[in-house]
């Protein structure tokens, strides 16, 4: 029943993340707008769950995990609220802002599960938790498609909103509480601003350097100033007695070495696949690669391949439960190499590209799901969110790198026409097999779990 709730819970996490993808076409077109405007509606999300990520999962560590997990869902079915109701961009923007506090979900769930269950049972049910976010965010853009199309863009937010409310249901009525352990701890407010400002600079700049370019001085003064902003922080939570991110933790080489591990994944595949298979599903047939199909279509391939994904969840989380998560995220990543080859290789048949998004899908299962257990296997239970949270952030940054860094090369390879060229694609199969390596090499670095 526990894992049942925050599998339910962890849903419109996934959904609020991924719904605004299918929504923004609709969007430019009826408010007569561009797209850097309506990409704010996405930017502003990801910018506070991205602060939420860490802020929020260390005063669920503090407070009660259940606690927080109430506030968050009362305020993503607000967000979602004034996005429906508000007849004007600007208050789809600022409801998706507050929406945004979702992104802390995903960290506290995880928490919940190790707090609640046996440690046998722990990596298993993570691995479910996790799994999740993937199908629903696949299943979220189908959803939120089918709304768009028979009702209206606003409907999105009202099954968010609705959503929301079922969730916040479960956690107060049906997931078991536990009594407050009570604590002398001050919130760390210095340390949380700081954070929020730094991780808030990094990603707008890495999420505006397709359009400003890397040498523009915004983009330079937000990553710089964030970058500082960060090794401040550090300074400050080393020194505060009760810091908001344990930085004493990176000293432990397990701990450390699994962050290394999930920056390179995530610049890699666990970015940019995504956003490479759509470009080589839809894109026509007449130019260099492209298999021509429809948006509905490559939705639908995508969607069938996460299901596979989510059923190899629970594998998944058993290897990691007899041998470490380590294993898992070995096996993902070799997966993930499998499948760009396939990608590289048969990009013109629609049997080979459908069989590669089911192993992408399947690798995607092994080590998104792996790299939270990683986490748990290295850190004591009362940071467990903190950690993940912190993760999460990490992962968030690295998919923003690498899915520039791949928009930049497709762009730079175009031909005179405008049409992408297989160079192009091969170049960015390149990117994403290296960095599949650095994460296949700092896993195997990554000391083995010891027995219990």
């Amino acid at each position: 029943m526990i894992v049942a709730v925050l599998i339910a819970v962890e849903i419109i996490s996934a959904f609020e993340t991924s719904m605004m993808y299918a929504a923004i076409p609709t969007l430019i077109k009826d408010f007569g707008s561009d797209a850097t405007t309506v990409g704010w509606a996405v930017t502003s999300f990801l910018l506070v769950a991205a602060a939420s990520a860490a802020a929020c999962g260390r005063l669920g560590d503090m407070y009660g995990r259940e606690r927080v997990l109430v506030v968050l869902l009362a305020l993503a079915a607000l967000g979602s609220l004034i996005s429906a109701l508000g007849d004007s961009l600007g208050s789809i923007i600022v409801g998706r802002t507050i929406q945004g506090v979702a992104g802390a979900i995903l960290p506290l769930c995880i928490g919940l599960a190790r707090e609640h269950l046996p440690p046998a049972r722990v990596p298993v049910a993570v691995a479910l938790i996790s799994g999740t976010a993937v199908t629903a965010g696949a299943a979220s853009l189908l959803v939120a498609g089918l709304l768009i199309d028979y009702a209206s863009w606003h409907m999105i937010f009202v099954v968010a909103a609705a959503y929301s409310l079922f969730a916040l249901f479960l956690v107060l009525f049906v997931l078991p509480w536990r009594r407050p352990k009570g604590t002398k701890e001050a919130i760390d407010y210095i340390g949380a601003v700081l954070f929020a400002a730094s991780v808030a600079a990094v990603l707008l700049g890495i999420n505006k350097v397709g359009a400003w370019g890397w040498s523009d001085p915004r983009f330079l003064a937000l990553v710089i100033g964030g970058l500082a902003g960060l090794a401040l922080l550090v300074r400050w939570e080393l020194k505060v007695r009760n810091p908001l991110i344990s930085v004493s933790l990176f000293a432990d080489r397990k701990f450390s070495l699994t962050m290394l591990a999930t920056l390179a994944i995530a610049m890699g595949p666990l970015g940019v696949v995504t956003m490479i298979i759509p470009i080589v599903m839809q894109s026509p047939t007449t130019g260099s690669f492209g298999l021509g199909l429809s948006a509905t279509h490559a939705g639908w391939l995508s969607f069938i391949g996460s299901l596979f994904g989510f059923a190899c969840t629970p594998i998944s989380g058993r290897i990691a439960a007899a041998v470490g998560a380590r294993m898992s995220m070995l096996l993902g990543s070799a997966l993930f190499v499998v499948g760009v080859v396939v990608m590289l290789t048969a990009h013109s048949s629609e049997l080979a590209m459908t069989a590669m998004v089911v192993v992408v899908s399947v690798a995607t299962a092994f080590a998104y799901t792996a790299l939270p257990i990683l986490v748990v296997e290295s850190v004591p239970e009362r940071n467990t969110s903190e950690t993940t949270g912190t993760q999460t952030v990490l992962r968030m940054a690295g998919q923003g790198v690498g899915t520039s860094l791949a928009t930049m090369i497709l762009a730079a390879t175009v031909t005179s026409q405008g049409a992408m060229t297989v160079t192009g694609l091969n170049l960015v199969g390149a990117m994403i097999v290296i960095c599949t390596v650095v994460a296949i090499v700092l896993t195997v670095m990554i000391p083995r779990r010891t027995a219990d």
